[in-house]
């Protein structure tokens, strides 16, 4: 064991976790209008659709199986027992997986090559992006090459992460890792440091209550490409459905 184990896998964690929870707070406080995804939908809505659904599957999915893997090891272990259900569980990681980098690329691709999107991107986009990605491509290649990563992941990732929670941390197993898996381990701790300074901050947001309330009927009374058209007049009078 190193310094440099101790600090990627002892006190990163917790500078990580500590900024994570000083910062969200902090900014949902004080800085709460500014907690947003600041969608771009309305500067440009074909390249956003392909690379945002698929983006957003992949994402969730890759997370429940990470987090499932972490909440009850001892029953994604048990699932595993069975061989078909362990290359069911493993093709479904990596599809999902696959979904995520796929939409990630569409998207970087349309903030980097669309003048309007270009215009409203900061730096910080571009690099939360950029560590996105780093994360995503390590998670595909351990996935080739690194064979039934549930299992491991529930046996040795998943007590070393309890570890750090208890404040009794051991590292033991971590760092006999494989250096790609050790570089996706310090990659998944950088996104929780930088997460409150990003729009990632939206998904501690998210407008859940929306599943929750009553349909919303909405009734055109208008053709909407004539309205829209610019060749068409502009009128003094109220819309009718306003």
């Amino acid at each position: 064991m190193s310094m440099i184990h101790n600090f990627l896998f002892i006190a990163l964690p917790y500078v990580a976790l500590i900024v994570f929870l000083i910062g969200t707070v902090y900014r949902y406080v004080c800085a709460s209008y500014s907690v947003s995804s600041m969608s771009s939908q309305f500067l440009e809505s074909k390249k956003l659709y392909w690379g945002s659904v698929p983006f957003h599957i992949g994402m969730m999915g890759v997370f429940f199986l990470h987090l499932g893997a972490f909440l009850i090891p001892k029953a994604v272990l048990a699932w595993n027992g069975e061989p078909l259900r362990l290359i069911a569980l493993e093709i479904t990681g990596f599809v999902f997986a696959l979904s995520f980098l796929f939409g990630l690329i569409v998207l970087f691709i349309r903030r980097v090559a669309t003048p309007r999107i270009r215009a409203v991107t900061t730096w910080v986009d571009i690099a939360v992006e950029l560590l996105i990605l780093y994360q995503v491509v390590l998670g595909c290649i351990i996935a080739a090459n690194y064979r039934w990563g549930s299992s491991w992941f529930a046996s040795d990732l998943s007590p070393y992460l309890w570890s750090i929670l208890k404040l009794d941390p051991h590292i033991d197993a971590v760092i006999a890792m494989p250096h790609v898996v050790q570089a996706h381990i310090v990659g998944a701790f950088l996104l929780i440091l930088v997460f409150p300074f990003t729009r990632l901050m939206h998904m501690l947001v998210a407008p859940f209550h929306y599943l929750l309330r009553p349909y919303q009927q909405v009734i055109w009374n208008w053709d909407r490409k004539t309205i829209n058209s610019a060749e068409s007049k502009w009128s003094q009078h109220r819309p009718r459905n306003n």
